[in-house]
């Protein structure tokens, strides 16, 4: 039977097309449109008694061409610092609570435009779960946007790490070496875990697992600071000469006020720190700015998140004796249990070093220091980043650095993490109990750190 369509329905090409009516401070009152061809069929066959309720359950997202409604940076900050309490589990698992939050809940962006900004975050090196909410406040209020979700996703974790280093320098006498020896067993199990779930999401093709395979090998082999950037550089290479990936056509860009002018003076403020720091060490010798060069060249490098970060900072550590190895790995499996980025543990390598700048000084410089190169990369690759997604090239290249982050982090779970913390069998039992557990999915993260370490004590498992 022919039906009638209310107002905010009609017929159009074969498809319906949903339009509403948005306040926005920036751009007025705008009647959004959004076509949704897979819903023709089933609204032409109802009624209109039965039409309100399915309006009611499809128009919670907005338009994917709609422009963003903008909020408040106080409202964004809130927002990230009630995740920053809750979201355990690294990169990967974040990013599923903030499409959960910011998605689905608060329809901050499409679907559409969250994919876009999960592919932009992957792309580049850093934190990526902390990148999503930088650029995800971005979009919602500019700069001062950006800040407030990077500062209330970050700030728990900063505050648990910088707190974790203080009390494991000046208390760590009391705590028992079989307490401090379980965190290092747990970050042995989370970091397997971690090796595991990266392989199989980024690795797709057979010279992937090649390039795989031979970074471990030559990280392992050789014995230089920086082999890790040198793998992930001639992976990218690689990258370029092996695969032939399709560009991605057919998409919208992201939307933000941001021009190209200060996306490339943006980019090129952090190509010259991350060139000129080292210089200036070098012209200049002083500890400070070999402190800042260590964590700002890490923030600028680390491709994979967080579990990449360990091999970067230990060699740092190792090479300028900042802290001993057990109080290192003690601090990344207490970050690994936390919530908020792995990236926090920069604020307990800075808090706990035995030379200056140590303590909250420490904490809070690492962690400016490391954190800073996101916000640069953000500003300077968004206003380029439609042009990054159809370029077959960068696709490549990104083929071969996936492999390389997998390798490094494979690497990392032998050296240092494995030979420094498992020594006889019945640590290996305890890595296996906690693996189980944490494979498991039915166990919260932070619980690992009292089953590892109460196992441990209790059994009087030491190092």
């Amino acid at each position: 039977p022919r039906i009638g369509f209310p107002p905010f329905l009609s017929r159009k090409g074969g498809s319906v097309r949903l339009t509403q009516t948005v306040p926005n401070q920036e751009w007025g009152a705008k009647r959004l449109t959004h076509t949704q061809p897979y819903l023709t069929q089933s609204l032409v066959n109802l009624t209109l008694k039965r039409t309100a309720p399915i309006m009611s359950s499809v128009s919670e997202p907005l338009a994917p061409d709609a422009p963003p409604q903008l909020r408040t940076p106080w409202e964004i900050f809130v927002i990230y610092l009630r995740l920053g309490l809750t979201c355990f589990g690294g990169s990967i698992a974040h990013i599923g609570y903030f499409h959960a939050e910011i998605v689905k809940k608060r329809g901050w962006v499409s679907e559409r435009d969250y994919g876009d900004i999960v592919a932009l975050c992957n792309f580049l090196p850093g934190p990526t779960s902390s990148q999503i909410s930088m650029t995800i406040g971005l979009m919602q209020a500019g700069f001062w946007g950006a800040f407030a979700a990077w500062l209330g996703f970050s700030l728990p974790s900063f505050l648990f790490m910088a707190g974790v280093a203080q009390g494991l320098t000046r208390f760590g006498d009391v705590i028992p070496n079989s307490a401090l020896h379980g965190l290092q067993l747990m970050a042995v199990a989370v970091v397997a875990q971690a090796v595991w779930g990266m392989g199989r999401n980024l690795l797709r093709q057979a010279w992937q697992f090649v390039i795989m395979f031979a970074g471990v090998a030559i990280i392992i082999l050789v014995p230089d600071k920086f082999i890790q950037i040198y793998v992930m550089l001639a992976a990218g290479v690689l990258g370029l000469v092996l695969f032939k990936p399709q560009p991605i056509l057919g998409r919208d860009v992201l939307r933000f006020n941001l021009s190209r002018r200060v996306g490339f003076t943006l980019l090129v403020i952090f190509f010259g720190l991350l060139v000129g720091l080292p210089i200036l060490d070098v012209i200049w010798p002083h500890h400070y700015l070999e402190f800042i060069t260590a964590f700002y060249r890490a923030g600028s490098l680390v491709f994979g998140g967080g579990y990449v970060l360990l091999p970067l900072l230990q060699s740092e550590a190792a090479a300028n004796n900042w802290l001993s190895p057990e109080i290192l790995m003690a601090g990344y499996g207490a970050t690994l249990a936390l919530p908020g980025p792995v990236f926090s543990f920069a604020a307990f390598l800075g808090g706990a070093m035995t030379v200056p700048p140590n303590g909250w000084l420490g904490s809070g410089l690492a962690y400016i220091a490391i954190f800073g190169p996101s916000f640069l990369l953000i500003g300077g690759v968004l206003p380029f980043w439609h042009s990054v997604l159809r370029n077959p090239r960068a696709q490549a290249a990104m083929l071969g650095v996936n492999a390389a982050v997998v390798a490094v982090l494979a690497a990392a779970l032998y050296d240092p993490i494995w030979r420094n913390g498992v020594h006889h069998v019945a640590d290996v039992a305890v890595v296996l109990v906690v693996l189980a557990v944490l494979l498991s999915g039915k166990v919260p993260s932070w619980l690992l750190v009292f089953l590892a370490g109460g196992i441990c004590w209790g059994l009087g498992i030491n190092p």
